[in-house]
């Protein structure tokens, strides 16, 4: 009986440390930095060069599984960082990443959504109550004061300085961050795959928070636009289209939706470029009763649907299998069309 009960308590001690080991891993932020296991090949012995007896003649050798000597310069076992690298996120539209060491941007297409985006940045870093050292409006270039970036991979937070700037380049603008400085527990950070770590991380940061923005501007303005109002009219080569009196981020959330309700499925499409695919197939004539518009005389089949951003409005124009925009009787009977289907998306 004695020796049951001293085996329970020893159980019951190894059971408790065991618990506290676990606690312990699953606290310390190191464990999700370091690799786990079998740690034994580190004990591995060196390569040793192979004695040839002396009258032993060997086959002929091409090189071809020759190990060679290398000193490798770098962490093992419990100092390698396992982490993946970051990656940038691709949350605005027509966005476009350029990652390396030096510095992390992102090439956006020059619209009019982003034509505040200089004052859009300053606004997001106050909001994070991030503070800024130098700033020059006029160049659109700014470098922050020391940021701290408390992480649960991290048992001491690292902090950076960032360079951020807003530059036009052709039809793109590009947003870039890049390091000013990085220092982890008072001593200054060197390595090229921390600094673009944290490059990354202040970039998304700006990223999220106008990712964000566009989206209450987009219900904001999904909310105050109800009917859109649609006319017909035609692109500088005289070929008709249709006019949307909305901007492109609203017309282009409400389209598919309005798309299937007036028979046309997407298939496809490309917010960067504007482009929709589209097969249709005509409603019956309850469906065209119900959204209180004639059945257009526009032949079944695939189409491409190319939007245009016109600031305050937006074009829309539909192109055949063949490669020829609609006619202008079928284009002024889609006017009705879409009038009517957005006026429907409007109760979705």
């Amino acid at each position: 009986m004695a020796t049951l009960l001293q085996k329970s308590k020893v159980m019951k001690v190894a059971g408790l440390s065991l618990v506290v080991f676990l606690a312990a891993c699953s606290s310390d932020p190191r464990y999700q930095r370091q690799v786990s296991g079998d740690e034994s090949y580190l004990d591995t012995p060196p390569l040793k060069t192979l004695t040839i007896p002396a009258g032993m003649i060997l086959p002929l050798q091409n090189g071809e599984y020759t190990i060679q000597q290398m000193d490798l310069a770098g962490a093992v076992g419990k100092e390698l960082d396992i982490r993946p690298p970051l990656q940038v996120l691709a949350l605005l539209a027509g966005s476009r990443v350029e990652n390396s060491a030096q510095s992390s941007k992102l090439l956006l297409e020059n619209t009019s959504e982003y034509s505040n985006l200089w004052s859009q940045i300053n606004m997001l870093l106050e909001k994070k109550h991030h503070k800024i050292s130098q700033k020059d409006d006029a160049a659109k270039t700014l470098t922050t004061d020391w940021i701290s970036w408390p992480r649960a991979d991290e048992n001491v937070p690292y902090q950076g300085r960032f360079h951020i700037s807003v530059i036009p380049q052709g039809y793109q603008t590009v947003l870039s961050v890049s390091n000013e400085g990085l220092k982890h527990d008072g001593k200054e950070i060197k390595n090229p795959s921390e600094i673009q770590r944290y490059n990354v991380l202040m970039l998304n940061e700006l990223v999220n928070g106008l990712s964000q923005q566009q989206e209450a501007a987009t219900q904001s303005s999904t909310k105050d636009s109800g009917v859109l109002p649609v006319q017909s009219g035609s692109d500088n080569t005289g070929l008709p289209q249709i006019i949307v009196r909305a901007p492109y981020n609203v017309v282009w959330n409400r389209l598919p939706y309005a798309l299937e309700s007036v028979g046309m499925q997407v298939t496809d499409r490309t917010r960067s470029t504007g482009a929709i695919s589209v097969s249709y197939k005509s409603l019956s004539s309850s469906g065209w009763k119900a959204l209180g518009v004639e059945e257009p005389s526009v032949s079944e089949g695939n189409y491409k649907l190319q939007v245009g951003d016109l600031d305050n409005r937006s074009s829309l124009q539909f192109i055949s299998e063949k490669g020829t925009p609609l006619t202008q009787s079928e284009n002024d009977q889609m006017v009705a069309v879409l009038e009517a289907a957005f006026s429907k998306s409007t109760d979705k």
